[in-house]
C-alpha cells in the first residue's frame, strides 16, 4: 500500500533525494537513476518534514509521533531523538547546519510551538531544552524555512501570514500577509534572497526574504500544495489539485494531476506535466535546474528532465 509523500528535499548537490510520506519511514533515493540507497527508520507516526544539512551530513525530520529526529544521513543511525508535545509539522536546518529548528501543531490543547536548538551544545539535546522556543498563540505555522545568513526563520501560518521570527532573540523582525488562506508550502531561491510561497487560496506568490515585499502573484483555479523556484531559470514550478478528501468526488482520468510552469518575471504559465494520479503535495528543482521532482497523494516521486527546448524557451513578451 502506498501512502501520499508530505514533502521532498534535493541535498544541496541534487546527487540525493529524501521523500518522507504518511507512512514512518523516511527514504533517501539516487535522483539520477531512482535507485533507493537507504531509509533512516523509528518514527511511529505519519512523517511531515524533512532536511538534509548543507555538508549532507546529517538528516532532520518531525513527524506525528510527536517527535523531531535527527539522523546521520551516511549510516541510517538516529542521533538525536526530540520528544514534543505534538506534531512536528515543519523543520530545517539553518546554512551552517549547526542550529536546527522546527514548528509543532496546536493540537490535544497544546500551543504551536517554534524551537531552536543548537546542534554544538549536546546538553540541549539531552535535556530537550531548546535555546529558544516561541508560542505562537494565534494562528499555527503551517510552513517554514530559515531566511539568509540563519538571522531570522520565514515562517507562514494557516491564516495566510507571515512572519520573520529571530533566531537569536525569539522577536518577530516583519510580517506580512499577501494570501487569504492557508500557507500550504514555502520555498526559499538558492541564494536564499527570495522565497515564493504556496497557499489554499489558489495562487502562489514570490518575496523577498528580508523585506517580505510582495513581487509577483501565480493564479490558478484550485489550491496549491508546493511551489518552488528553478535555480537557473525565471521559472517557478507549482503543484496541487483538491484536497486530498474532496478528490473521489471527481473523475479521476488517468494521471491528470498537473505540474504547473510559471515564468517569474511575466507571471505567465507557459507549461504543465501530467503524471500524477492524485493532487501534487510537493515539488522541488534539481539544484543544477536541469530536472524537477514532484511528489503526490498517490504514492509516487516523480523525476522529470527537462528537454533541451525548454533551456532555449524564451517567452514572448
Amino acid at each position: 500500500m502506498l501512502t501520499s509523500i508530505t514533502q521532498i528535499k534535493y541535498n544541496r548537490e541534487g546527487d540525493l533525494l529524501f521523500s518522507v510520506a504518511k507512512d514512518t519511514v523516511t527514504n533517501v533515493w539516487y535522483s539520477v537513476n531512482g535507485e533507493r540507497l537507504g531509509t533512516y527508520n523509528g518514527h511511529t507516526g505519519a512523517v511531515w518534514c524533512v532536511d538534509c544539512d548543507w555538508d549532507t551530513k546529517n538528516v532532520l525530520t518531525g513527524s506525528a509521533d510527536n517527535s523531531c529526529r535527527l539522523w546521520d544521513c551516511q549510516t541510517g543511525k538516529q542521533l538525536a531523538l526530540l520528544n514534543t508535545n505534538s506534531a512536528v509539522r515543519t523543520c530545517g536546518f539553518d546554512f551552517s547546519g549547526n542550529i536546527i529548528m522546527f514548528s509543532t501543531d496546536k493540537q490535544m490543547g497544546y500551543q504551536c510551538f517554534l524551537n531552536f536548538f543548537d546542534l554544538r551544545d549536546p546538553q540541549q539535546i539531552e535535556d530537550n531544552q531548546p535555546y529558544l522556543s516561541l508560542p505562537c498563540n494565534d494562528h499555527k505555522i503551517t510552513s517554514a524555512v530559515w531566511g539568509p545568513l540563519g538571522e531570522f526563520v520565514i515562517a507562514g501560518h494557516e491564516n495566510g501570514e507571515f512572519n520573520q521570527f529571530s533566531a537569536k532573540s525569539g522577536e518577530i523582525i516583519k510580517k506580512a500577509k499577501e494570501h487569504t488562506k492557508q500557507i500550504n508550502d514555502i520555498q526559499t531561491s538558492v541564494d536564499l534572497t527570495m522565497f515564493v510561497s504556496a497557499s489554499k487560496d489558489n495562487s502562489a506568490k514570490l518575496f523577498d526574504s528580508a523585506s517580505l515585499d510582495h513581487v509577483k502573484t501565480f493564479k490558478t483555479e484550485r489550491p496549491v500544495n508546493s511551489a518552488a523556484i528553478s535555480p537557473t531559470m525565471d521559472h517557478v514550478v507549482m503543484g496541487g489539485g483538491q484536497e486530498a478528501m474532496e478528490v473521489t468526488t471527481t473523475s479521476t482520468r488517468i494521471g491528470k494531476f498537473e505540474a504547473r510552469f510559471f515564468h517569474a518575471a511575466y507571471e505567465e504559465e507557459f507549461g504543465r506535466v501530467k503524471g500524477h494520479f492524485g493532487p501534487i503535495n510537493c515539488v522541488a528543482f534539481h539544484p543544477d535546474g536541469k530536472s524537477y521532482s514532484s511528489g503526490g497523494e498517490d504514492g509516487y516521486t516523480r523525476i522529470h528532465y527537462f528537454d533541451p527546448q525548454y533551456f532555449d524557451f524564451e517567452l514572448e513578451a
